[in-house]
């Protein structure tokens, strides 16, 4: 064979090879579905982001949070003892194969601590999840004022 002819033999097997690689990564990868962080007055310095994510790979667990705007984020649940309900930092929440996580104002979420400025409401900021098998996601999510009401949530997921 000419050279040329097993260079583009290599090429095209390369290319094959690199897209396919692109492609596993992308579906095994968890997809942010719907979120965002908690507007409050600039006195206050410490907010929540609440999230939906699905994953459409094999199982994995959210172990970590970072935010650029805050000095720390921290995963968190709701407990209830002795009648009274209290935050609690968590080391992860699983994510099973095929399902989804939804971190809410009434369960698990992300605390935002320390914020280095107030957050602007209907403005975008970005956070970078990390996961249990190494993988860093970046997602970026609007800052609102309130939750979304009950209703709208429930006309929003009538439509998909």
């Amino acid at each position: 064979m000419e050279f040329k002819t097993l260079k583009q033999i290599f090429k095209q097997l390369f290319n094959i090879t690199l897209f396919s690689c692109l492609s596993f990564t992308a579906l095994a990868q968890v997809m942010l579905v719907d979120g965002y962080v908690r507007a409050m007055p600039p006195s206050v310095p410490n907010t929540a982001a609440y999230i939906t994510l699905e994953n459409h790979g094999p199982a994995t667990r959210l172990v970590g949070v970072t935010a650029p705007f805050a000095k720390e984020a921290q995963l968190h649940t709701l407990v209830d003892e002795d009648g009274m309900v209290k935050m609690r930092q968590v080391d992860g929440f699983d994510v099973d194969s095929h399902s989804s996580l939804v971190l809410s104002e009434s369960g698990n979420h992300i605390m935002l601590l320390g914020l280095t400025a107030p957050l602007t409401e209907n403005s975008n900021v970005d956070l970078n999840l990390t996961f249990s098998d190494g993988q860093q996601q970046r997602i970026s999510l609007p800052v609102i004022k309130q939750a979304r009401s009950a209703e709208a949530e429930h006309q929003h997921h009538q439509h998909h």
